[in-house]
């Protein structure tokens, strides 16, 4: 049957296993492969390429849009079949390797990795490894569940291998837009204007002549782990239900809101599905990823299109949707990251972006990468593309973790990813800090009021009140700024 979705004749004679496929990989190559978020990743091929590395010398540079599955980007970390790593990962193995320095990492905006690899910053790609739909009548891919950095690496890459899968619906074609920026200097402004827009294609083009092999797969992308909403994110959803309520009161947004993105995982996804219970109505998603929210809010009415990179789903929103993939093909594009997180339709959508924190501090500065300043956890990812050009950014996390051992609002964050003028509002189960407009001094007395945990408020309001006596625009006790840190590593506990 995998003869029908290969349109493309000449390919049918490139056609091999998965084995045979990762003898085409050597030693130091570069490859960039897709998938974003778990989704679309390439399976059968990055298997075998580990299962190689287990027996010869064969470690590689892997290059991708975001996130492989932990089966795939652990799979191959445990291996030792990955040297280099860019620009996002979520794997605790591969996570664990990156921490003891045994992968080099190398974390970006998700916006920017095209214009590195495009201007040679991160070297050639030698094969980009690729997992399609179907193959067109002109030998060009149509993407499955995740566009990415994909079409990036088919331009750039000096071989192509395909995998053909036939566990994803041929009813994905179509719901693609894949379009890339001209070159620069010149490069022509993006006419996109609102998330429905089409100006792409609705497959990847690429040199059918650097094609080197077609591996047939027959295998789902593996689900996304997320958590239902608890108490603490549903009160979270509901002080930004209530801020984005005032926002429309005072006539600043209409009461469609503006285009909503949100970030990975749970608590992000636990507050975007707040708004079902809202009284906003034709809301629109430009996001980098749809994970469940969005489609529940589909079908409560509240959303009526949705634009992003790569679907990220659980187990029961993955079946739904792949079993009614047609109803959707009217209200959702998937788009190459570098546009789906440009920082010019960001800014020119006007897009309300809710992102996660690992820490923030009393200034506003959000760390969403590393634990006590050192450890890495994710990544970046799209936090920063969103962050500094949206019309609202506002970041959420719990106030306390570790059952109180670690408060989440420090007195300076141990890492640095979104600085103060990128945050314009911060919430906490303990309330909603809105920041714009604000000096620093009058920021912090906000945050301590608004987001910090009982227990540890008093403790942070006489840090602010001895920085305070000292002086200075955003007063900071140099000594004990991460007196906070210090403790936990040496004790367990904030406390």
């Amino acid at each position: 049957m995998y003869k029908e979705r290969i349109r493309f004749a000449p390919y049918l004679d490139r056609v091999m296993s998965a084995e045979e496929a990762a003898m085409l990989f050597t030693d130091g190559m570069t490859v960039g492969a897709s998938g974003f978020t778990r989704a679309g990743d390439p399976k059968a091929v990055s298997l075998a390429i580990a299962e190689r590395s287990k027996k010869e010398p064969l470690r590689i540079k892997l290059w991708t849009g975001a996130s492989l599955s932990d089966e795939i980007d652990g799979g191959m970390a445990e291996a030792g079949a990955i040297s280099h790593r860019m620009p996002f990962q979520a794997t605790k193995s591969m996570r664990n390797m990156i921490n003891k320095g045994e992968i080099l990492f190398n974390d970006q905006h998700l916006s920017i990795s095209n214009e590195f690899i495009r201007n040679g910053v991160m070297g050639p790609i030698d094969i980009a490894l690729i997992e399609a739909t179907s193959i067109t009548e002109d030998g060009y891919i149509i993407p499955t569940t995740s566009v990415g950095n994909s079409p990036m690496f088919l331009e750039q890459a000096q071989k192509i291998v395909i995998e053909l899968n036939m566990s994803m619906p041929e009813a994905l074609e179509g719901f693609h837009d894949v379009y890339l920026p001209e070159k620069r200097p010149g490069r022509t402004p993006i006419n996109v204007t609102t998330p429905m827009d089409r100006i792409g294609t609705p497959y990847m083009k690429l040199d059918p002549n650097k094609v080197v092999a077609i591996v047939v797969t027959n295998q789902m992308d593996v689900p996304s782990n997320i958590l239902p909403a608890d108490e603490e994110t549903k009160t979270m959803a509901n002080y930004i239900i209530n801020f984005l309520e005032d926002e429309v009161n005072k006539g600043r947004i209409p009461n469609s809101l503006m285009p909503l993105q949100s970030g990975v995982g749970t608590v992000a996804n636990a507050v975007l599905e707040g708004l079902i219970d809202s009284p906003f109505e034709n809301l629109v998603v430009a996001s980098e990823v749809l994970q469940d929210a969005v489609f529940d809010l589909f079908e409560s009415g509240k959303v009526v299109f949705a634009s992003a990179t790569s679907f990220t789903l659980s187990d029961k929103w993955l079946d739904r949707l792949m079993k009614n993939i047609e109803s959707y093909k009217d209200k959702v594009i998937l788009r190459p990251q570098e546009i789906s997180n440009h920082p010019e339709l960001i800014r020119r959508m006007g897009i309300i972006a809710i992102n996660t924190a690992l820490e923030a501090d009393i200034y506003g500065n959000v760390n969403s990468t590393h634990v006590t300043g050192t450890h890495m956890m994710n990544g970046i990812g799209g936090s920063g593309d969103f962050a500094r050009n949206s019309a609202i950014s506002i970041f959420v996390t719990k106030s306390i973790a570790k059952d109180g051992k670690i408060s989440s609002i420090v007195p300076m964050v141990s890492h640095v990813d979104h600085t103060e003028h990128d945050v314009q509002v911060l919430v906490t189960e303990q309330g909603l800090a809105d920041l714009r407009g604000l000096s620093p001094r009058e920021r912090a007395e906000v945050i301590i009021d608004k987001c910090v945990h009982p227990m540890y408020k008093e403790k942070m309001r006489e840090y602010f009140q001895e920085a305070s006596a000292r002086g200075g625009h955003t007063p900071h006790l140099i000594e004990k700024a991460l007196s906070w840190h210090q403790k936990l590593n040496e004790t367990g506990t904030m406390l």
